[in-house]
């Protein structure tokens, strides 16, 4: 295995020259998170439908167990079980608008990892840089397990596990373990473990930390040589064993007859008595048990969704887990939030609420979240509410500061409201919520033709674990 262990070395001194300022050496973290033999023991694989673009490169990388869709290149990068979504990705001829300019695209828009090492990560272009309108980058980063980069182009980067950057622009920073940045452009710059913080310029400024020992103490650390522990890596790893049904069977049948305008990943695991409705889109690496999903809802990728009911056009976003809980219309969870009820007193969550990225429901007594309100932080009781949520109505009405607990915002309420219900109907409308049966097409749609065909690495020699340099075009 001499060229993955060449690989992986030269991707660490590259990472390394662009943290060098904040002294962080990742070799004690990454060196030894994947076993070597792992990166030859499973297949990659990519989707191809009459609805995306196809054109994929690789070129002297591992891509053991990771998913692509789209138009993507990977040159000398390792790709452990990761999703490389390029569904949103701009075509040729496009115009691409920011900031009332306008952009008319000359070619296909790529995503393209380089020189990168990425362990179960999702990463999905949603793309909104006007300076490289045709280009999602990747290049000289880690990330640990379980982050996701949404939206956000990184250069020199390194992402704590359960990290997630979004709708950024990111140069030569370090991500902490269950953080979410969601700030524009960011560049040397060390984010805390458990630090969420949403910020435009001049608009608003959301800013809330976890107390370190919460995260540590239970739900998730990371040591160099010692990898992610806590309950949020215990929780996910148990799923492997239902999962690997799915990489073991060429063909298989569907879980259940999907109902019209609904798409059901391949990829996906269902088991109990589960249910879905029309438009409701279930991603690759989605787990539901005993689930309800009402019109237009979703689960995207790394999803667990457990003997819960969501009302319909609910988001749950890439890497949620919900458990024992009774959602209204249009309720959205955030990246990575980890929710809880009780088997016997589910948590109750009122219409149009917004649960903000990386945030922690574990319940211990009864709680009902009433409509409209932003949720964020840690709660386990109903008196936690009050340091931990707000109305979106008196939010909206904030026009310099507000504190509630541990949360600081700044800036325009309205600004931050209107921005999260305008991205809340993005995302419906995109995933295809809205489908009427002739218009108001979306992802769910477009995947209902999807195929899937796979790429195996070299088994054996200097080479095992290495993907032979491949071009798939039409």
């Amino acid at each position: 295995m001499k060229k993955i262990e060449k690989l992986i070395d030269r991707i660490i001194k590259r990472v390394n020259i662009g943290l060098r300022e904040h002294n962080f050496d990742v070799a004690p973290y990454i060196r030894d998170i994947v076993p070597l033999d792992q990166l030859s023991k499973f297949y990659a694989f990519y989707g191809i439908t009459d609805q995306h673009p196809l054109h994929f490169h690789f070129s002297n990388s591992s891509l053991g167990g990771s998913y692509f869709l789209g138009k993507c290149k990977v040159d000398n990068a390792i790709l452990y079980k990761c999703d490389i979504r390029g569904d949103e990705l701009k075509a040729k001829g496009q115009t691409f608008s920011s900031g009332g300019i306008d952009i008319h695209l000359d070619d296909d828009e790529t995503i393209w990892i380089k020189d990168s090492f990425l362990i179960k990560t999702l990463v999905h272009n949603f793309s909104h840089d006007p300076e490289k309108p045709d280009l999602f980058l990747i290049k000289n980063s880690i990330s640990a397990p379980y982050a996701n980069i949404h939206g956000a182009p990184i250069d020199g980067c390194f992402l704590g596990p359960f990290s997630t950057v979004d709708l950024s622009t990111l140069h030569d920073c370090v991500i902490g373990t269950y953080s979410y940045v969601q700030v524009g452009d960011l560049s040397h710059k060390v984010v805390e473990p458990g630090r969420v913080w949403v910020s435009v310029k001049d608009v608003f400024d959301f800013d809330y930390r976890f107390p370190e020992e919460v995260l540590q103490n239970r739900y998730i650390a990371f040591e160099p040589g010692k990898g992610a522990m806590g309950l949020f890596m215990d929780f996910a790893e148990d799923l492997k064993t239902d999962f690997q049904r799915l990489y073991d069977v060429v063909n298989l049948e569907s879980p259940m007859k999907i109902p019209d305008g609904a798409a059901i990943n391949r990829y996906s695991v269902f088991k109990g008595k589960t249910r879905v409705h029309e438009n409701v889109l279930v991603a690759q690496r989605a787990f539901l048990e005993n689930a309800y999903l009402g019109k237009g809802a979703n689960a995207q990728e790394n999803c667990y969704i457990s003997f819960s009911h969501l009302d319909g056009f609910n988001v749950t976003a890439h890497g949620a887990t919900i458990i024992y809980a009774f959602m209204e219309e249009k309720v959205f969870t955030g990246f990575n939030s980890f929710v809880q009820g009780l088997k016997d007193e589910p948590l109750r969550v009122g219409r149009e609420s917004i649960i903000m990225p990386h945030t922690i429901i574990d319940l211990k007594e009864p709680v009902k979240i009433p409509p409209r309100h932003l949720v964020w932080g840690y709660i386990r009781t109903q008196s936690d509410l009050e340091y931990n949520t707000v109305s979106l109505d008196r939010l909206s009405k904030i026009n310099d500061s507000l504190t509630v607990g541990n949360m600081r915002f700044q800036g325009s309420g309205a600004k931050f409201v209107e921005a999260f219900q305008h991205r809340i109907d993005h995302i419906l409308e995109a995933n295809g919520a809205f489908f009427d049966g002739t218009s108001n097409r979306g992802h769910a749609q477009m995947g209902q033709s999807i195929s899937f065909n796979i790429m195996q690495p070299y088994q054996m020699g200097e080479r095992q674990g290495i993907s032979p340099t491949i071009d798939i075009h039409p």
